[in-house]
């Protein structure tokens, strides 16, 4: 996105008020993007797994518990006179919910279902199974995780494999769309542990699969129908006739103790991750996703992505570019704080972004065992990088607001690492292939809204960890989050 020109004067205006708070205490999360916390019953374990606002202005929540409630002015501000009504119960760990035509659709852990009230007593009376052509066991780790419709209609679904490493269970490590009529198409392979899975404002889906065999880290990953994205577990479903049929042959099995990029050159049907959160410095179970699509309402990241993080109670930001027709790009710490282990994400178009959360059998920072809050925007806007491009010398950063030429021209204000993971089949990986790559000049924009930075050393296939310490704004003022990590798989032309 680039900032008109009273866009540019708006971020002066809001640039110098800010330079006067600042000088009062530091700048922090809550003066830019507010957190406002819902007061759940007591009775109720909320456990968000899926949210979706209707058109009767009520807020439907989906629940680990296999409940969805129904939070009327779920827009207050406080939020005290929230009326929260059960609408079903008796449902099994419904991560996914979506309306259309009336009806409530729930992606629970062994069927898309749909659900609808009949006789308006605000409580579902009719439930249809949709499809559930996917198996289960009694293991822990099969979760199923839906989509919101796509533009032809269709939910995905991504299914987690029974135990992390293999499967006996029709479609688990495998994405299924389920389309208007209630059939499945096969669409991805290669799924370990989704957790979450959504839209950019194109349209295109994707999910977030966390550490684990064949994921040396958390990631984000590109949904594209017919491709594999990495874990081999689900391969033995390619032998049905309706999977052959529209994904073609069995894949070749990556080699284990190989790298991603190395294996994407050697298996065409091969997406590799576009963006790897770092282990620990990003969070440890990347989770929901959601696109702003609130024409600013939310702030300056129009059309950027938000990934949460259950283990970390956080959200991230994520910007993506193609190269070579490939999505890849940087992840950037947003929002900490929330109160319990983030999952469940929805964007309205009002600009909220409301958050769920959850603590059981995971553990998160944020102490709650369940939690509903709504992040707004204050009209402030951070000194924040706001997009980091890939060149083929370096890197383009542009900011939210105009930068100091001094500290931004200076190489001292940077420093930058790289590393990857290993693309193995034992659990995880340490970071490896660690490199100090130099940044050799910084060249500001003549309209202090970008910087070029010329980097000797990039390497395709690491993440580039750039900290931007030194970096000040034209008014003074410390970058909110310093650190940027773009994964880099293919270096531009």
């Amino acid at each position: 996105m680039r900032l008109s020109v009273s866009g540019f004067a708006f971020l002066l205006a809001v640039g110098t008020s800010l330079v006067s708070l600042a000088a009062d205490k530091p700048l922090v999360e809550n003066d830019f993007y507010r957190l406002i916390p819902f007061d759940v019953p007591k009775e109720i374990m909320l456990e968000a797994g899926g949210i979706e606002l209707l058109p009767d202005g009520k807020l439907a929540i989906s629940t680990r518990r296999g409940e969805i409630w129904m939070v009327d002015k779920p827009f207050a501000d406080p939020p005290k006179e929230v009326k929260w009504t059960r609408f079903a119960h008796g449902l099994h760990e419904v991560l996914g919910i979506a309306q259309r035509d009336g009806w409530l659709y729930a992606t629970q852990r062994g069927e898309v279902s749909r659900l609808k009230d009949t006789n308006g007593d605000g409580k579902a009376d009719q439930y249809e199974t949709v499809n559930d052509d996917w198996q289960i066991n009694g293991d822990y780790h099969e979760y199923a995780f839906g989509s919101k419709f796509d533009r032809d209609g269709n939910i995905w679904v991504v299914l987690c494999l029974t135990g992390s490493f293999s499967s006996e269970c029709k479609y688990r490590g495998w994405c299924l769309r389920i389309t208007p009529d209630g059939k499945s198409i096969a669409t991805c392979s290669g799924i370990r542990s989704p957790g979450g899975i959504g839209m950019n404002a194109l349209g295109e889906m994707f999910y977030t699969d966390n550490q684990g065999p064949w994921n040396g880290t958390c990631e984000l990953k590109h949904l594209i129908p017919g491709k594999f994205v990495g874990h081999p577990g689900g391969f033995k479903w390619y032998d049905l006739p309706e999977v052959k049929a529209v994904m073609g042959p069995k894949p070749t099995e990556p080699v284990s103790g190989s790298r991603f990029m190395t294996e994407a050159a050697k298996i065409p049907e091969y997406e590799p991750p576009i963006i790897m959160f770092p282990y620990s410095k990003m969070g440890k179970s990347a989770s929901g996703v959601a696109c702003d699509t609130t024409g600013g309402k939310f702030g300056p990241f129009q059309n950027q992505m938000f990934v949460g993080d259950q283990s970390d109670s956080t959200v991230m930001r994520c910007f993506l570019e193609k190269i070579d027709g490939h999505y890849q790009g940087a992840c950037f710490r947003f929002r900490e704080g929330f109160g319990s282990g983030t999952l469940a994400m929805e964007m309205t178009a009002d600009g909220s972004m409301f958050v769920g959360g959850t603590n059981r059998g995971w553990g998160s920072r944020g102490p709650k065992p369940g939690a509903l809050e709504r992040l707004v925007w204050t009209g402030k806007v951070p000194f924040e990088i706001h997009e980091m491009r890939a060149k083929p010398d370096g890197f383009e950063l542009t900011f939210t607001q105009p930068v100091d030429p001094a500290t931004a021209g200076d190489v001292k204000s940077y420093t930058m690492s790289s590393y990857t993971y290993i693309f193995q089949s034992a659990y995880g990986s340490p970071e490896v292939d660690q490199a100090t790559p130099t940044i050799t000049s910084a060249k500001v924009a003549a309209d202090g809204k970008s910087v070029r930075l010329v980097v000797d050393g990039l390497k395709a296939g690491n993440i580039h960890e750039l900290t931007a310490g030194g970096l000040k704004s034209a008014e003074g003022l410390p970058l909110l989050h310093k650190e940027a990590f773009y994964t880099l798989n293919r270096i531009p032309k």
